[in-house]
């Protein structure tokens, strides 16, 4: 974990590669800072010769080198401000792109255990409150720290005694500027956890908004909310309430500084012991510090903000990937398909072992299914032949090779899935269907969708294949989606297939195309099925039956159906049923 200070260090170095924009920004703030300065020093000399030894020439020089004075400011803090802003809005940029790609290479074990709330949040919430302090901010905070190192300075070079004077309040001034930091950023990051909270709870409701009005939710989801964004609230206000016992100290310090130097300063002036003009210039450093002390507040406070913001969003950056890519990881531009489990093992994070010794040998273009009652492991075996998750034990080959000595790009680019619930981006059919080839030609995607008999009902809707879908292609009846899906996958043409072939969803006419579109999309692949169709699995090769984690039975439709095991008990509950139905349908067709 990155400590509080290592925490800024890491923000800073996202200014690195911008050096130009940065040394403009900081050498304007500069210039500004230190012509401030010298405004004191320019009224002081205004008062002693042009008043107290009436040189009028000294007024109208003053006069002149003030307004020079305020012309080059505005330059200067017109730079300041415009590359501030840039620094500001790069800085997120940057940050944003590092967040989304480290999530994006996140293992699937890692979106297991999130919340995609809490992980939108952090990308947009924590970002923002970052992206305010890493630029502006934080060139804001540099220049109030040098004008009050200047200020000290120069008041020291006037008057060393009036300056120890002032000195004490500067000091506890800074302290509890410090301190304050201190108190509010594990307070800001304690909202920001619960923003994530926040963010979760709507976007699971929203997800979810059919299930809630169908079992008329809706009061249980206001007061889950509203207990949440209570505590939120009560956190905020803890904030607010400690800036508020802080920012009266603030500016009762400098109050004592001012009475200290009047009542002090002013008997010398009167004894002459220093001049009118010096005393006018002490006044002034000090009543300079009252916008930067009070300003100090507010950057201490927006620095805290942001150090707890950008831990939140480093966590997820430093999540280390447990899917590891090995250094000399072999380019595989061509396989046949042959598929090894060699004595596997898994066990998820946290959780008794999944799977217990699976092995099996599936040949190039083989069929397999596998079947089990619910948690027996099917899914987890096909999710280790794409690495979403590495096996604790044993090996996974493809056409001999351990698919962790394969890079995960060229893995990936032959294996292509079609779940039973399909997700759809909200953009076109055609980018859905083009989604995993870039530069897919209309002809390409049009091939693809009529073998998965899609391109008819795709035709019918009035912007074709340029109709938008919607969010998870809400647009679309399921069976539509599924076609999609299957017309995706053909275009990407990948050697090994992993399919969940539930069809139970949609109606008969439906299922026929979408088992024609499988078999097309099937031909000549090696693929996997989690099985839930007795035509599935009388026209596979091979079933595997599993149950516990562990393959219970091995063979083909008869064999299975002959042997007194699991298999046969799933036939008589599930599938029967189906066998039966499909052969009154053949009856009513014959007739």
């Amino acid at each position: 974990m990155t400590g509080k200070l290592g925490v800024y260090r890491r923000l800073f170095s996202f200014l690195r590669p911008y050096p130009r924009q940065f040394v403009t920004a900081y050498v304007a703030m500069l210039g500004a800072t230190l012509l401030n300065l010298f405004v004191p020093q320019i009224i002081k000399g205004a008062i002693d010769r042009g008043l107290e030894e009436n040189h009028p020439a000294a007024l109208f020089v003053a006069a002149a080198l003030i307004l020079g004075i305020a012309v080059v400011r505005g330059g200067a803090g017109f730079l300041q401000r415009y590359y501030g802003e840039w620094m500001t809005h790069r800085v997120a940029y940057d940050l944003r792109d590092t967040y989304y790609i480290a999530l994006q290479e996140l293992p699937f074990s890692f979106y297991d255990r999130s919340h995609t709330g809490d992980l939108m949040s952090r990308a947009t919430g924590d970002i923002a409150e970052t992206e305010r302090f890493a630029g502006v901010g934080l060139l804001e905070l540099t220049g109030v720290v040098l004008l009050i190192g200047g200020v000290v300075f120069a008041m020291f070079w006037e008057n060393v005694y009036l300056a120890l004077l002032a000195l004490g309040p500067i000091v506890v001034l800074i302290l509890l500027a410090l301190r304050f930091g201190g108190i509010v950023r594990p307070k800001f990051k304690a909202i920001q956890e619960q923003m994530g909270l926040l963010s979760t709870i709507m976007q699971e409701s929203m997800t979810g908004i059919s299930v809630v009005k169908a079992f008329a939710r809706e009061p249980h989801e206001f007061e889950k909310f509203d207990r949440d964004s209570d505590e939120w609230f009560r956190r905020r206000m803890g904030v607010i309430r400690t800036w508020g016992n802080y920012w009266p100290l603030f500016t009762f310090i400098l109050a004592v500084g001012t009475f200290l130097m009047l009542w002090f300063g002013g008997p010398m002036a009167i004894e002459g012991t220093i001049s009118v003009g010096t005393l006018f210039a002490m006044m002034s450093y000090l009543l300079m510090l009252n916008a930067p002390a009070q300003q100090l507040g507010n950057l201490v406070n927006l620095a805290a903000t942001a150090g707890a913001s950008a831990q939140r969003v480093f966590e997820i950056i430093d999540t280390p990937s447990e899917i590891i890519e090995a250094p000399d990881a072999l380019e595989v531009e061509h396989i046949d398909g042959r598929v090894t489990f060699e004595d596997v093992g898994f066990a998820y994070r946290s959780s008794d072992r999944v799977l217990h010794g699976i092995s099996f040998d599936v040949a190039p273009g083989q069929t397999v299914a596998l079947v089990g009652p619910t948690g027996s492991g099917k899914s987890t075996i096909v999710s280790l032949l794409p690495r979403f998750y590495d096996p604790s034990g044993g090996r996974v080959l493809i056409d001999g090779i351990d698919v962790r000595r394969m890079t995960l790009h060229s893995l990936r680019s032959h294996i292509g899935m079609v779940l039973q619930e399909p997700f759809l981006f909200s953009s076109t059919i055609r980018e859905n269907i083009a989604y995993g080839i870039e530069g897919a030609t209309d002809e390409e995607i049009v091939a693809a969708a009529r073998a998965a008999n899609a391109h008819d009902f795709i035709m019918r809707f009035p912007e074709g294949y340029d109709t938008r879908v919607g969010e998870r292609g809400v647009t679309l009846s399921g069976g539509q989606r599924q076609r999609v899906a299957i017309a995706r996958a053909l275009l990407y043409d990948p050697r090994i297939l992993i399919l969940d072939d539930s069809t139970s969803s949609v109606d008969t006419q439906t299922e026929h195309l979408i088992q024609q579109a499988l078999a097309a999309l099937m031909h000549n692949r090696t693929t996997f099925i989690i099985a839930q169709r007795l035509v599935t699995l009388k026209n596979a090769d091979r079933i595997y039956v599993l149950d516990g984690g562990r393959i219970v039975q091995r063979g083909t439709h008869d064999e299975l159906l002959a042997d007194d095991g699991l298999y046969r008990t799933i036939y008589e509950l599930q599938l029967k049923d189906q066998e039966e139905y499909m052969a009154v349908e053949r009856r009513v067709i014959g007739d």
